[in-house]
C-alpha cells in the first residue's frame, strides 16, 4: 500500500526537498503552501497523514489542525521552528499526533511518520471503500495504487495516476489547467501549464483506444479538460 501524505508548508525549497525524499521512500505526496488550499485538497483526496507547518500565511497551523481533525481525523505531525509555539501546542493539547522542530533530519521525520501511520493501519478495513473511486468503467484503487479501464489494467506513473484520480473524482465536469496544477502538482508548479499538457497526452496514450481522437479525456477549448463517462 502507498500511503498518501499531505505536506503543508510555505517554504518552497523545504516542500520540494521533503516531497522528493518522501516519494523516494515510497509515499504518495501532495503539497500546499497554505492551510486553505490544503484543506480543500484533503476534501478531494483524503490523505493518510498531514505534515503541517505552524507558521503559515492566512490560517495558521493551529486553526488548520482543528479543521483537519474535524474533516479527516487523520494523524497530523506539526513542523515548527519556534519553541514558544511548541509550548503552546503542548499546553493547549490541540490534538496533534506528534511534532518535530526545524531543522530536522529526514531519517528522524521518517521514523515519526511510521509511528503515526500505525493509527492508520488500524483503520484500514473501515477506510477501504474511501480508497476506491469508480467512474463508469474506470476503477481506481488508491490503497493498491492500481487503475483499470473495463477489464484492462493500466500501468501509470505516480503523476499520471494522480491526474486520472483527479478526473475520476469529478466525472463529466470540466477542470481548468490551474485546478489540475493545484490538485495534482501542488503550489510549486503554479504557472507551468506545459506539465499538464504533456501528462494529458501521456495519459491518453494509455487509456484511449485512439489517442489522436480521444473519447475519454476531452479537451474543452479555452477552459480545460474533462473525463467523459461513456454510456453503456
Amino acid at each position: 500500500m502507498s500511503y498518501h501524505i499531505l505536506l503543508v508548508d510555505d517554504d518552497k525549497l523545504l516542500r520540494r526537498s521533503l516531497a522528493f525524499n518522501l516519494e523516494q521512500a515510497g509515499y504518495r505526496v501532495s503539497s500546499a503552501a497554505n492551510a486553505e488550499d490544503a484543506l480543500s485538497f484533503a476534501r478531494r483526496d483524503r490523505p493518510d497523514l498531514v505534515l503541517l507547518d505552524i507558521g503559515l500565511p492566512g490560517m495558521d497551523g493551529l486553526d488548520a489542525l482543528r479543521n483537519f481533525k474535524e474533516q479527516t481525523k487523520v494523524p497530523v505531525i506539526f513542523l515548527t521552528a519556534r519553541r514558544r509555539e511548541l509550548d503552546e501546542i503542548v499546553g493547549l493539547e490541540l490534538g496533534a499526533d506528534d511534532y518535530i522542530t526545524k531543522p530536522f533530519s529526514f531519517d528522524v521525520l521518517a521514523a515519526r511518520i511510521k509511528v503515526a501511520l500505525r493509527h492508520v493501519d488500524g483503520q484500514l478495513p473501515a477506510l477501504s471503500e474511501a480508497k476506491r473511486v469508480i467512474a463508469g468503467d474506470l476503477l481506481i484503487d488508491l490503497g493498491a495504487h492500481t487503475a483499470t479501464v473495463g477489464s484492462r489494467s493500466i500501468e501509470l506513473t505516480p503523476r499520471e495516476f494522480d491526474l486520472l484520480h483527479a478526473f475520476a473524482l469529478r466525472p463529466n465536469q470540466v477542470l481548468s489547467v490551474d485546478e489540475l496544477l493545484a490538485q495534482v502538482w501542488g503550489a510549486d508548479f503554479t504557472g507551468e501549464p506545459q506539465v499538464v499538457y504533456v501528462h494529458i497526452r501521456w495519459l491518453r496514450e494509455k487509456i484511449e483506444s485512439d489517442p489522436g481522437h480521444p473519447q475519454r479525456i476531452i479537451t474543452v477549448h479555452g477552459i480545460g479538460y474533462k473525463l467523459e463517462i461513456p454510456d453503456f
